[in-house]
């Protein structure tokens, strides 16, 4: 399988896990724990901020109900995608130049 379908397939079913008992949103708790649970990894833990997922769940609660449904959610995962990228490429202009 290509890792878009990978990628694509992923989202879905984590959205699905972590939607709670109607499946159709996900709660700010459940997204923090769903964050906790599902960030292992050292190097986003360490550029993926509390502050921006409080940011990008308040750009994204449009209705302001604390859930995101899945375009929100969706949209959430492509927030922090860019804040992971964004700090990634600091730490490489930093790198560059202190060589």
């Amino acid at each position: 399988m290509a890792r878009i379908e990978k990628l694509i397939l992923s989202m879905v079913e984590l959205f699905e896990e972590y939607a709670g008992e109607d499946g159709k949103k996900i709660k700010s708790d459940e997204l923090k724990q769903l964050l906790d649970k599902e960030l292992t990894n050292s190097e986003l833990r360490e550029k993926i901020h509390a502050d921006d997922v409080t940011r990008a769940m308040e750009e994204l609660d449009k209705n302001h109900d604390g859930e995101l449904n899945f375009n929100e959610f969706s949209k959430c995962v492509a927030t922090l995608a860019r804040a992971y990228h964004k700090e990634k490429l600091k730490a490489s202009k930093k790198s560059k130049g202190k060589e």
